[in-house]
């Protein structure tokens, strides 16, 4: 017997709508008078990836009120018997060869989603929501990059029908790198099962004591990742001060048990889920979509202890940077910089810009800007307390920045973050 979860909802939409903007709203239909629509979800419940997925398409449910949804948390049974069950659409991730033969032929609504590899066939005409690896590892360099890494690592998997995005994230990675002006080594290790474990770890160990340290590195997922983490164990390097180690996914699972906690990108799966749930309803109504191919962006870096650190080695920049992150907010000037670091504005000026790519008053600006994304993204504060807990005087000057560093409004950035 199947072991599915059959979820009907008829619950009233948020009054905190994420669903603004992006693909579509949803329909807004009173439940009463809304038809119920049956949509199966056909991902593997057992993969964290997907899971947020899921948690995405939940939200997006819980907002129309008129769904009834099949979702499999068996991963050899995803598929309903859809000659008994008449589905209404599809939401798919087409990483199972098995799902995306049977799903093509259904002659029903049916959305993609994944890492951008597998079986999708864009000749279908299925619309299919794809994460932005690129953006992904550019994410990963700047967080190591901006703790004074110079040194830069990345750890990805062999190339599979599915996995593409590993090879992805290492050129986007390695070209933030070189932007840099700096060195970056790239391993491919194994995919080899638990009963291969101490070959696996040979090889990435032996990777590992090639390396200069300290070194940046990223893992193509939290679970390579924690590979790393377990090898710098068994070859005594230390997680951060020799290696700070950064993973992909926000798996919390994964992330808070490893020792040290592990920093990961949130690569935005979560609202992959609501918004290919958003456009499957608008295939329901028939309405034709803009677009086959959408990118989500990721949302950031969660920050563990696995990258606390900062690798400078001139000990007045390492102090005028740490100086800077602990008292930016506090309406710090260049002056008050350099008065801490006790050595001349000109030479200290030369040598933070040599160290770490700006200058001086461009780090104050970042680590402020910084500040008010978390509180944008996070809290309902006005502007006018943002502006003032991140340290800047003026709203004006918040928003002259924000279309400046990020190409939008505080207001665009709230609404986007709640999406």
């Amino acid at each position: 017997m199947t072991r599915a979860v059959l979820a009907q909802t008829n619950c009233g939409r948020s009054a905190d709508s994420c669903g603004t903007g992006g693909v579509g709203a949803p329909e807004r239909l009173p439940s009463t008078m809304a038809r119920l629509r049956h949509v199966a979800l056909i991902v593997d419940a057992a993969d964290p990836y997907d899971r947020k997925i899921i948690s995405g398409v939940g939200a997006y449910v819980k907002e129309v009120g008129n769904w009834s949804l099949y979702v499999e948390t068996d991963p050899l049974e995803k598929l309903p018997d859809l000659r008994r069950w008449q589905a209404h659409g599809i939401i798919a991730d087409f990483d199972d060869r098995k799902v995306a033969a049977v799903v093509r032929g259904l002659g029903i609504p049916v959305v993609g989603v994944g890492g951008g590899y597998g079986w999708y066939d864009p000749a279908t005409g299925i619309p299919y929501f794809a994460s932005d690896n690129e953006q992904i590892a550019r994410l990963a360099a700047e967080h190591l990059l901006d703790r004074g890494f110079r040194r830069l690592a990345y750890y990805g998997y062999p190339r599979t029908r599915t996995n593409g995005w590993s090879e992805d994230r290492a050129r986007a990675f390695k070209q933030r790198a070189a932007e840099a002006g700096i060195e970056c080594s790239i391993y491919t290790g194994r995919r080899e099962t638990a009963r291969k474990w101490r070959d696996l770890q040979q090889g990435l160990t032996a990777w590992l004591r090639s390396l200069r340290t300290p070194v940046g590195l990223m893992g193509c997922n939290d679970a390579g990742a924690r590979h790393v983490l377990e090898a710098c164990r068994t070859i005594g390097a230390r997680v951060p001060e020799d290696v700070a180690l950064i993973g992909v996914d926000n798996d919390e699972t994964i992330c808070d048990l490893t020792s040290p906690p592990l920093s990961s990108v949130e690569q935005g799966a979560r609202r992959m889920g609501y918004e290919a749930a958003a456009l499957l309803d608008r295939l329901i109504s028939r309405r034709k979509p803009s677009q086959l191919r959408f990118v989500i962006e990721p949302e950031g870096v969660v920050v563990r202890r696995s990258t606390d650190t900062l690798a400078i080695e001139d000990p007045d920049v390492a102090l005028a940077v740490r100086f800077i992150r602990d008292r930016a907010c506090e309406g710090i000037t260049v002056y008050d910089v350099v008065r801490q670091v006790a050595v001349s504005r000109s030479t200290l000026e030369n040598r933070f810009k040599t160290v770490m790519g700006r200058t001086i008053h461009a780090e104050i600006e970042r680590v402020r800007i910084e500040r008010a994304k978390e509180l944008i993204a996070q809290t309902v504060l006005p502007l006018k307390q943002v502006a003032a807990q991140a340290g800047f005087k003026y709203v004006q000057y918040l928003t002259k920045l924000f279309r400046l560093r990020l190409g939008q409004t505080p207001g665009e950035f709230r609404n986007h973050a709640r999406r």
